[in-house]
């Protein structure tokens, strides 16, 4: 497949990103992404604002708890959200947003200022706000949409930006191809805008814009992302396309699939993966890199 010119080539490890206080040194070793879901449906039951019977004091001391423990299971990064991206969800006001994600974001990173945070978020309102309350990281679900005001943000302030690719409808003519050119394009755009190169992160949107078997076949060719010259953050955790493959597992019970994607990603090349069960997967990531970069910790 040819490679854009714009693009440059990947002769081995890529530079790294400083994202709040800490470097990461991409290809030394797979990353781990805590998710911690401020919502009150998320599809895999773990919403806070559910737990916490919708009181916003109860749901931010839970928040912090969780970040905690997810940081001592060993979590390089913690990505909050506050509207769930689940098929069939409520969609939420930026106002209603930002009252449910920022006091999180302000209490977590007063509590844990060494982890970088990520905000999941589609608006580039609360973004912005979530910045100011010490998020360093911006991941949206959009990356490729035409809206271009989340990379406008993350150019203005110097933050990565993660760039997800994701679709209305999921059709495709030939999609390998296609969500690679997607990506590209939107890649290009990002860095028109005034995001450095080296802050961009690509997702192939495993769950978004695809069928189940669309998703398999980004696990089959992850590698190919390693095209595009950007870090590649893996999100399969708990998705349906997991209890799919399990004959109809619920969420809780997609932990030894979602272990599963994440060695399957490693192997490929994959630098950061998004999961809901920490512990389980930096054990997983940390045998995976044992073998395919000769890591051991």
């Amino acid at each position: 497949m040819n490679v854009s010119k714009s693009l440059p080539a990947v002769p081995g490890r890529l530079p790294p990103t400083r994202i709040g206080s800490r470097t990461f040194e991409w290809g030394s070793r797979t990353y781990v992404m805590g998710i911690v879901n401020v919502t009150p449906d998320s599809f895999s039951g773990d919403g806070l604002l559910a737990a916490a019977a919708g009181h916003c004091d109860a749901a931010v001391e839970a928040a912090v708890a969780q970040a905690r423990r997810m940081v001592d299971e060993g979590a390089d990064i913690l990505d909050l959200g506050g509207e769930s991206t689940r098929p069939g969800h409520e969609p939420v006001s930026a106002e209603e947003e930002v009252a449910r994600v920022v006091p999180v974001i302000a209490a977590i990173h007063a509590a844990l200022p060494q982890v970088p945070i990520s905000v999941d978020t589609t608006k580039a309102k609360v973004a912005a706000v979530a910045l100011d309350a010490g998020a360093a990281l911006l991941n949206d679900v959009w990356g490729v949409g035409r809206d271009d005001a989340m990379a406008r943000l993350a150019g203005e302030r110097q933050v990565p930006l993660i760039v997800m690719h994701n679709r209305d409808v999921a059709h495709y003519d030939d999609f390998v191809a296609e969500l690679l050119a997607d990506l590209r394009a939107a890649l290009d755009r990002a860095q028109g805008i005034g995001v450095p190169r080296g802050n961009l992160i690509v997702d192939p949107g495993f769950g978004f814009g695809k069928t189940p078997e669309h998703n398999l076949e980004v696990m089959r060719h992850l590698r190919e992302l390693r095209e595009l010259g950007s870090p590649v953050l893996l999100g399969t955790s708990r998705k349906s396309t997991l209890g799919r493959v399990l004959g109809g597992a619920p969420p809780e019970d997609r932990l030894e699939a979602t272990l599963a994607t994440t060695a399957i990603g490693i192997a490929a090349g994959v630098d950061i993966v998004r999961v809901h069960d920490v512990l389980a997967n930096v054990r997983a990531a940390r045998m995976s890199d044992a073998v395919v970069r000769g890591v051991v910790l």
